[in-house]
């Protein structure tokens, strides 16, 4: 009996051994796992890292710049590599693609073409503290760039008070430079067989900034108001595509604009022609506002003069393009309609299509501005005047012997 328990006794402890050994080799396999086993978060962190190194690394080779946040400063500059974003030149750079801003190159003030790796380019000297101005959601996406809307391809943003806004380049100059003649055209910027607008191309011109009014108060969300509607800013490619501009550059306040006592000695001050009465006199901005310069370029278009003009006898006052028009379709005068035409187009033109717009600019100058069509209504008037004009460009004058001048329905906008 006594052999019997030491024999269980021997084997309970040996079997107690074997489970001991066996879990101490357990521990030693998982401790030894557990060292080998690689820190997920460490490499989270490291690939962070990279990717960090990679973007930086990017965004610097490309040259990529995007503008968000801060108005103070250069804090809203940061460099990201995502798409569609602006192109960051360097100062060397733009001085090589102007032959260090050559006046040669200059277009007009202070904006010069530039030629840089084959591709043309605008290039405008701005104030450093206007760079933030630039209403960037207006180019900040290259897949859904606005045809007639002008592209900013980049900047130059310096050290200095003065930085650069890189711009697609207008072959064709501004509707201003057509209109009413001005340095580009002298400098032969412009180089088309042609010296005057003809009737078709100041037809889709009209259309085409309709379009990019359209978009930018009824498609954009928030809408946005240019505020700086004038033929300055409108510009021809070389198809005589109209690209509106200069976004986020204007003058701060309405004080600036009618700083001048003679608004007809200088062209800079045909600004108030522009300025719709509830944002002259009180400051009140809508899409109105961009709605009444835009009929105001409408009547430049017609009649190939400025907004504002000094009479013949000097005892008279200033003549402002938008009251002209009113006078001339509530007269019902028909040759005097004619005679305020652009006299370059001669008679290669159709009374009825001209009177029409004529209508549709004294509409968008209302003085209510509740009275003004929008922007939709606009581009469906004038495309449907395009779709009924005829082929041909060389035309006579083509009337209706019992159409008035002024259109009888209440709104103008709608014949």
């Amino acid at each position: 009996m006594w052999n019997v328990g030491v024999y269980i006794a021997l084997t309970i402890a040996i079997f107690g051994a074997i489970i001991a050994v066996a879990a101490a080799a357990v521990v030693f396999v998982i401790r030894l796992k557990r060292k080998e086993k690689p820190n997920l978060s460490s490499i989270d962190s490291d690939m962070e890292l990279q990717q960090l190194g990679f973007s930086v690394r990017t965004a610097a080779s490309d040259k990529k710049v995007s503008f968000e946040g801060s108005q103070d400063g250069l804090d809203h500059v940061h460099l990201t590599p995502r798409k569609g974003l602006l192109e960051l030149y360097t100062i060397e750079e733009l001085k090589k693609a102007t032959e260090d801003f050559n006046p040669g190159n200059q277009i007009e003030g202070k904006v010069y073409h530039g030629r840089l790796n084959g591709k043309n380019m605008a290039i405008k000297l701005i104030k450093t503290e206007h760079v933030s101005n630039v209403e960037v959601r207006l180019f900040n996406d290259a897949t859904h760039q606005h045809p007639n809307i002008i592209r900013l391809l980049g900047t130059c943003v310096t050290e200095g008070s003065s930085s650069f806004l890189v711009f697609e380049y207008a072959k064709n100059g501004s509707l201003k430079d057509w209109l009413h003649g001005g340095l580009a055209m002298k400098n032969q910027f412009i180089a088309s067989c042609y010296c005057f607008l003809t009737w078709k191309q100041r037809l889709r011109i009209s259309r085409d900034v309709a379009v990019a009014l359209q978009y930018m108060h009824q498609v954009m969300n928030p809408s946005y108001i240019h505020r700086n509607i004038k033929s300055k800013n409108i510009f021809l490619d070389e198809d005589f595509n109209a690209k509106v501009g200069d976004f986020g550059i204007r003058n701060s306040s309405v004080e600036d604009e009618t700083k001048y006592p003679d608004v007809s000695t200088n062209p800079a001050t045909w600004n108030l022609g522009y300025l719709a009465p509830e944002y002259l006199h009180q400051g009140v901005v809508s899409p109105a506002v961009d709605i009444f310069a835009y009929g105001v370029v409408l009547l430049e278009i017609l009649s190939g003069k400025t907004p504002i003009t000094r009479p013949d006898n000097k005892g008279g006052t200033n003549v402002w393009l938008s009251e002209k028009i009113k006078a001339i379709l509530v007269s019902e005068n028909r040759d005097e309609l004619r005679q305020w035409m652009d006299c370059a187009l001669g008679e290669n033109y159709w009374f009825d299509t001209a009177l029409t717009m004529a209508n549709l600019a004294r509409a968008c100058t209302e003085e209510d501005p509740c009275l003004r069509p929008n922007a939709g209504e606009i581009v469906e008037k004038l495309s449907r005047l395009m779709d009924e004009s005829p082929e041909d460009e060389h035309m006579l004058i083509c009337e209706s012997s019992c159409k008035p001048l002024v259109n009888s329905s209440t709104n103008n906008s709608s014949e």
